[in-house]
């Protein structure tokens, strides 16, 4: 029985790096089954990266899994969210206040310049 295939069919993560940014896609579902692909997309150890771009246009669902793996580097690098925020996770980030947290841009080539407030040590 594969146990795996349907979990990581549910969703996709493209990751690129376009100089010192990386820009992240996810779309479909994320939760605690499927979320690999994505913590490694956003490890906030990765050589040459200042900032992160979520494109998350494409989030159908994400559970407080997902949301804790997208806050993991906010902690050490910008985290700026791409394009229409859909609604299920516009209210999950409202629910939980992490919509104060991330910078936002309308679209991904925005996110990559949108200048950022000064962060706190």
């Amino acid at each position: 029985m594969d146990t795996d295939g349907g979990a990581r069919a549910r969703n996709r993560v493209e990751t690129r790096s376009e100089g010192d940014v990386r820009v992240v896609v996810m779309s479909g579902e994320f939760d605690m089954d499927n979320v690999d692909e994505l913590r490694t997309a956003l490890d906030p150890a990765a050589v040459g990266v200042s900032r992160f771009v979520l494109d998350v246009t494409g989030v159908t669902f994400a559970d407080s899994t997902a949301l804790n793996i997208m806050l993991k580097p906010v902690r050490a690098l910008p985290v700026v969210l791409a394009g229409t925020i859909p609604a299920r996770l516009a209210r999950l980030l409202q629910v939980t206040g992490a919509d104060g947290v991330f910078a936002a841009a309308p679209t991904v080539a925005a996110a990559k310049v949108v200048p950022l407030p000064p962060r706190g040590r």
